[in-house]
Order: C-alpha cells, then structure tokens, then sequence
C-alpha cells in the first residue's frame, strides 16, 4: 500500500468514526425533542412553536459562524431534525414512537 493510500484509509476510517458520533448525536437530539413532545402533550401546549424554532435555528447559525462551519448547512441539518421532531410528535411519521391508537 503507498503512502497516500495508507492516509486515505485512515481518513476514512475517521470518517467513519465521525459518521457513528453524529448519528448517535442526532439520535440523542431526536429523544430529547420527543421528550419535549410528551411534556407538550401533557400541558396541553401545541407541537409547533414558531418562535422557539426560529431561536433553535438562530442559535445554531451562530455556533456554525463561531465554529467555521458553513451556515446555511447547519440550518439546513437542524431544520430537518425539528421538522422530524414535529411530525413524530403530531403522529405523521415513523420517527419516534408509534402513535397511541
């Protein structure tokens, strides 16, 4: 194996490695949003919450700019985990827990 070879696979492997931590970030995001959900339903409180959204997205803007990480993806990634969160919370998808029935 050359040189450059042997450095592709480590960089990979890292990836890799990245892939299983931010997957298991995301799943630990999704648990923690359904929570929210459940707390929600309890309070009587609706599942979607435009201004809490806006200041999760804006929130995130800001760690990316402080990070170096490129903006807009991270809206993008954050919208689409809230998005998730909110149709398993009002029963539109598979994500989470099956909807009482």
């Amino acid at each position: 194996m050359s040189r450059n070879e042997d450095r592709l696979s480590r960089l990979r492997e890292q990836i890799r490695e990245v892939d299983r931590e931010l997957i298991r970030l995301v799943g630990a995001r999704r648990d923690l949003a359904l929570e929210v959900g459940r707390v929600k339903e309890a309070e009587g409180l609706p599942v979607l919450d435009p201004a809490q959204e806006a200041r999760v997205i804006r929130r995130a803007a800001e760690l990316a700019r402080e990070m170096g990480v490129d903006e807009e993806l991270v809206r993008d990634i954050v919208w689409r985990i809230m998005a998730a969160a909110r149709d398993a919370q009002e029963g539109r998808s598979r994500w989470g827990p099956p909807p009482p029935e």
